[in-house]
């Protein structure tokens, strides 16, 4: 791919989503949309979006039981997006059911820890340990489970694709120098995930709500 930048149209405004994509299209790598889009729109506002010409990225971060989780996968299955999220946290089974389920052409990749938590988060929820740790310990499932790859933030994605040579390294949370941080707590430049080992960077605000998307995706793709 020779644009990593996947921008994500997190609206269930279809219009204002396809304006954005339409702003944008010639300096992203493709589309991500998550389930706030989905839940406005389903299948046919995917199919929707698609039509615009570029690849889709569909993140739902399934998570259920495995039988569950693999009957999703094959319900999308007609709409041959390019990736898929489930969570990593729903072990292995549910990992290896969701690959087995999904089309050729589909990368499924497993999220880790979403880039909104921090070590406290954690511990709240009873898991021991930085999240460094709970990301390189998600990594070795999600490789071991026969996913493509997975999600992770900047700080972790080095140490993810030592430990993964060959996976697929997905990085959100990416925020320019000195640029507002959101509710994100673990964040990098879109230089730093890329040398860092990402396959491909998700960028929402910085680019959907700048007072021109286009000069935006067009200067983050400048860094790269």
């Amino acid at each position: 791919m020779s644009n990593r930048i996947y921008v994500a149209i997190d609206t269930p405004d279809l219009t204002r989503a396809k304006a954005i994509a339409a702003k944008v299209r010639n300096h992203v790598g493709g589309l991500k949309l998550g389930l706030e889009f989905f839940a406005a729109h389903g299948q046919p506002g995917v199919r929707d979006m698609a039509s615009i010409g570029l690849p889709i990225f569909l993140d739902l971060k399934l998570h259920d039981i495995p039988n569950t989780v693999a009957k999703a996968v094959q319900a999308l299955s007609p709409l041959e997006t390019a990736i898929l999220t489930v969570h990593a946290s729903g072990g292995r089974a549910m990992l290896e059911d969701a690959k087995a389920a999904a089309p050729l052409g589909t990368k499924v990749v497993a999220v880790t820890m979403l880039t909104s938590l921090d070590a406290s988060d954690l511990a709240a929820t009873g898991v021991s340990g930085s999240a460094h740790d709970q990301v390189v310990r998600l990594a070795a499932l999600a490789a071991e489970a026969g996913v493509d790859g997975i999600v992770c933030s900047g700080a972790e994605v080095a140490a993810a694709k030592t430990a993964w040579p060959k996976g697929y390294f997905v990085v959100p949370g990416v925020r320019m120098v000195d640029g507002p941080a959101g509710d994100q707590k673990r964040v990098v430049t879109p230089r730093a995930a890329i040398d860092g080992g990402a396959s491909i960077i998700v960028v929402g605000r910085p680019i959907t709500q700048a007072e021109n998307p286009d000069a935006a995706a067009r200067a983050i793709a400048a860094t790269l």
